[in-house]
């Protein structure tokens, strides 16, 4: 069974999408005055990949006056020819939604099979890794990046800076060192309690550093596979309870080499730019 990323997208942003495209008038639909002759419309993937944001792409079908016969739900892994979206409705309302639907159903169903192969990829070595998706993409695309990653099986790292405490370098340079890391971290340590600290590294030196400062997890930034494979004995040697992720330059080539290095997880954004699915869509009268 299915479970469908239950990811929030209000009635405004939809209805923004729609009028990005189409504000006013379709002028070739109005100049061909077809606007009135009922019609069906398909989806079709024309490739192997994983549903995402149908729910998404039928609100915005709907949002313009059509009705929705079939969706296939987020999160089903698709076959070749396999129609993602079935719509009916006036020709007008069909085609003022049909390239909002399919750029949205292109972009998310590409990313979600992306994902689902990387986690495929990091599963078959090493089942108890996680891969998380990161914040960095183009702003306005979070909701969509978010159940596209979710819908292929992976999970977010960190959905904005106010849900976690992650200490990068630049902000470890305002403070001067680790010292001073340390110190503020003892400081704020009731206000932590529900909370892990990640601190960002970039060395073995770096993460036992860190460790003494007060890190929960340590967060290696591109570090290569054959780096953390040395690395992670001698720390979980020492600290077997701190938390371990790579992060920095996981892509789905190398994904399976960094599940087998010893860290608990992958962090990537890489997934956000993935090829896009191959959606054509067919239109025809009733």
């Amino acid at each position: 069974m299915t479970t469908i990323p239950s990811v929030f997208f209000d009635h405004a942003t939809i209805d923004t999408w729609i009028a990005e495209d189409a504000p006013l008038l379709d002028l070739t639909t109005h100049l061909l005055a077809i606007g009135g002759h009922p019609a069906r419309m398909v989806f079709i993937v024309r490739g192997d990949t994983v549903a995402a944001c149908t729910e998404e792409a039928a609100r915005v079908v709907q949002h313009c006056g059509g009705q929705v016969q079939s969706c296939v739900a987020s999160g089903s892994r698709v076959a070749p020819g396999t129609a993602l979206l079935v719509a009916t409705g006036e020709a007008a309302g069909l085609l003022r939604a049909w390239k909002v639907a399919q750029n949205l159903l292109e972009y998310a169903c590409g990313v979600a099979g992306a994902t689902a192969r990387m986690v495929q990829a990091v599963q078959a070595i090493a089942p108890d890794v996680a891969v998380l998706t990161t914040r960095k993409h183009t702003p306005g695309l979070r909701r969509i990046a978010l159940k596209a990653t979710l819908s292929g099986g992976a999970f977010p790292h960190r959905l904005g800076v106010g849900e976690s405490v992650l200490v990068f370098p630049q902000h470890r340079a305002l403070l001067g060192d680790w010292a001073a890391v340390q110190a503020r971290l003892a400081a704020a340590a009731p206000a932590l309690t529900e909370k892990q600290c990640v601190i960002e590294v970039a060395s073995l030196e770096e993460a036992f550093a860190a460790i003494r400062t007060g890190a929960d997890v340590l967060q290696f930034d591109k570090a290569t596979p054959e780096q953390l494979r040395a690395w992670c004995p001698q720390l979980r040697g020492q600290h077997p309870n701190v938390g371990l992720l790579a992060a920095g330059g996981v892509t789905g080539h190398n994904a399976a080499a960094y599940a087998a290095s010893g860290v608990n997880a992958l962090v990537t954004s890489s997934l956000h730019h993935a090829p896009p699915a191959d959606v054509g869509v067919r239109v025809e009268p009733l």
